[in-house]
């Protein structure tokens, strides 16, 4: 499928329940609006739990607990992402009132990749960078489940596999390096089902906070691959 050129800038946020494969939309938008970057909270805490950065070693017990990490904790390592690609001024800080990015241009386009997660984010993260599109991912709880248990993961890179569907060359080693695969610490279904009951508390308010704003999308679909198609469609229509 051919790569297609933004006319305005897009600012997105995905929102989904663990494992609703907020990643893989957000590789596949990128592959086909070559203008977007990405920023996702899970790979900025994973890479801080792994680099064992103060940051990262706080978050890990939230993790490994199943409990949501602290909205100042991922507001820190978003803002420090955003300034690392220069989306916002080095001075930039929470308790900024006007936007960082008023430009309209393709080029200022990016995906917030699993984050905000509450209406108090989004209204902090309002004051930083204009969000233009909020899309709310929704796949069956059975169907997400079922995913987990196949993952696994090279932890140095961030690819994923899945047994089901996207299974790497050689049973349990990565197709890049050869290096094992793992699984993540917050995989197991246990773990999934008290993180799934936590962004259903708060994934409520903010998505009302969203639509209040106008820029709420809701997609369904089983798959990622019958949600693509679909995303692209209102990508195009909006942006392109």
């Amino acid at each position: 499928m051919a790569a297609k050129e933004f006319k305005r800038a897009a600012r997105i946020i995905l929102v989904g329940a663990p494992g609703v494969g907020k990643g893989t939309q957000a590789e596949r938008l990128m592959k086909r609006f070559p203008q977007l970057s990405a920023v996702s909270s899970g790979d900025l805490l994973r890479n801080a739990v792994r680099n064992k950065t103060p940051l990262g070693q706080e978050a890990q017990l939230h993790m490994k607990s199943g409990s949501l990490v602290p909205d100042d904790m991922i507001l820190r390592l978003i803002l420090g992402e955003l300034k690392a690609k220069s989306w916002v001024s080095p001075t930039t800080s929470l308790s900024d009132t006007a936007p960082s990015l008023p430009s309209d241009a393709p080029s200022a386009s990016f995906i917030l990749d699993g984050f905000p997660r509450t209406s108090v984010q989004a209204q902090k993260l309002n004051a930083l960078i204009p969000i233009n599109l909020v899309v709310s991912l929704i796949t069956p709880v059975n169907i997400i489940l079922g995913r987990i248990a196949n993952r696994w993961v090279h932890a140095p890179s961030g690819r994923v596999y899945n047994t089901g569907f996207n299974k790497p060359k050689v049973k349990g080693k990565d197709d890049v390096t050869g290096e094992p695969l793992t699984k993540r610490e917050d995989d197991g279904e246990e773990t999934w089902r008290a993180r799934l009951k936590k962004f259903e508390e708060t994934s409520e308010p903010l998505l009302e906070h969203y639509e209040r704003k106008g820029v709420l999308w809701r997609v369904e679909g089983k798959s990622s691959d019958e949600i693509s198609p679909k995303l692209f469609g209102e990508f195009e229509s909006r942006f392109c």
